[in-house]
């Protein structure tokens, strides 16, 4: 083969006299395997360009920051396009304050703005693109009186319900509640839904516009073998006026009558955690707006939020990557971030919360042992242990200690001595890994 195309595993792909590594929207998370054998696509990338003396040419409209900084600072070269394919005008952007709509009367989850918009749209017989970027119909059950939320019994996150399945289901074990539970099972209060996915979007949409036909991508629609291709081919013949869906609809999509786009729910996202979360926020954004107007007709889209004076909210929807790439680098250099360090999370998981738990603080113990005796000369400020952002998945308990750090061959080195040691027989029961830099 003269040319692979694939995705982040086509980089092993065992290929002599590379002269070429393109990685196309770079900025993606998925580029990283975060389970074993961990790697980074980025890197191997770069390890077989030099091995080979190959041009690399990372692409992206909103490349990641620490890319962008590598560019700006000389490691690598910038080449910049500075008008859109077809020389077509980027489209127009409204932010719409959920908290206004709210006060004036407006209970939905659609603003009487996009509502507006979407009408125009189906009179004009152009189509629609809204994204939200939580599957099912209600994200939560939460009880009217002790207020506890109702979570998976596997895994520390809140059950979804779906209704066209009718039960909870959780999105990362599978585990389901059928029927839905209507009392507490802490106090036996009763148990309010709330959220708003996108099955509950579709159903909106279709009261609102009856005569719209609304097509649903998500997790739950696109499950059967070749359900996204041919749903997207539906949409590209005029099938449907209005598609809903998940990250799935932000990215790479090209429909020449798509003249509206909708973004949903982008709160979540924007407060998550993470030093990330402004950066992902921004490219998400950014790439769905992009899919509007995309042909001769202007595009035009609406962002719903209840910050709406957020600067990145602001940024993205003026499609300012340098102005925001210059807010976001001061930010990552006042509280030391990457690109400033690298960052290493040691991770320990168990079936055993008390077993987890002695491992990772031993894992703290270790770290610091070696960092005021063998390896005094690697610089480290070492934190934790804590719990994982998501404590317990399929009764899995998991811990972390993360690391700030230069990596460095010496870093790498007292790594390995940590996995090591902590696979032998005495923590059997535990699982420990090393991430350097992960998403």
């Amino acid at each position: 083969a003269d040319i692979v195309v694939g995705t982040r595993s086509a980089i092993f792909s065992p290929l002599e006299n590379i002269g070429l590594i393109i990685v196309d929207e770079e900025q993606e998370h998925t580029y990283r395997s975060e389970s074993a054998p961990r790697y980074s696509a980025h890197e191997v990338a770069r390890q077989r360009a030099a091995e080979n003396g190959a041009l690399l040419l990372l692409a992206s409209a909103t490349p990641s920051t620490e890319s962008f900084y590598a560019a700006r600072n000389g490691r690598t070269q910038l080449v910049r396009l500075t008008q859109r394919y077809g020389g077509n005008p980027l489209p127009t952007v409204q932010i719409v304050d959920m908290r206004a709509e709210l006060a004036s009367g407006n209970p939905r989850e659609i603003s009487l703005a996009l509502e507006d918009a979407i009408r125009r749209n189906l009179e004009a017989k152009k189509q629609t693109i809204l994204l939200l970027n939580r599957r099912g119909y209600q994200t939560m059950a939460q009880c009217e009186d002790c207020r506890e939320v109702l979570k998976c019994p596997k895994c520390s996150v809140p059950m979804v319900y779906h209704k066209s399945a009718h039960k909870l289901l959780c999105h990362y074990c599978g585990s389901q509640m059928d029927p839905p539970p209507t009392v507490c099972p802490t106090c036996g209060g009763k148990l309010q839904y709330r959220g708003f996915g996108t099955q509950k979007a579709e159903e909106e949409l279709a009261k609102l516009f009856p005569d719209a036909r609304v097509l649903r991508m998500d997790q739950d629609s696109t499950a059967a073998k070749d359900a996204h291709e041919k749903l997207l081919a539906r949409f590209a013949n005029h099938e449907y006026d209005i598609m809903v869906g998940t990250q799935m609809v932000a990215k790479g999509l090209d429909f020449e009558d798509v003249t509206l786009v909708g973004v949903l729910g982008i709160d979540s996202l924007l407060f998550a955690q993470g030093f990330r979360a402004y950066e992902n926020v921004f490219s998400l954004i950014t790439q769905v707006v992009g899919r509007s107007g995309r042909a001769k007709d202007p595009g035009f889209a609406i962002i719903q939020t209840t910050d709406p004076d957020n600067p990145v909210l602001n940024l993205a929807a003026a499609q300012d990557y340098r102005a925001f790439y210059a807010r976001d680098i001061k930010l990552r250099e006042a509280f030391t971030f990457p690109p400033f360090c690298d960052i290493a999370v040691i991770s320990a998981a168990s079936a055993s919360e008390a077993a987890c738990m002695k491992c990772a603080t031993d894992i703290f113990t270790f770290m610091k042992d070696k960092m005021s005796g063998d390896y005094r000369d690697v610089p480290v400020i070492s934190f934790g242990p804590f719990e994982a952002p998501l404590y317990k998945i399929e009764d899995c308990y998991r811990m972390r200690v993360v690391l700030k750090c230069r990596r460095s061959k010496r870093l790498l080195a007292m790594l390995g001595e940590l996995l090591r040691h902590f696979t032998t027989k005495d923590y059997k029961a535990v699982s420990v890994g090393v991430d350097v830099n992960p998403t």
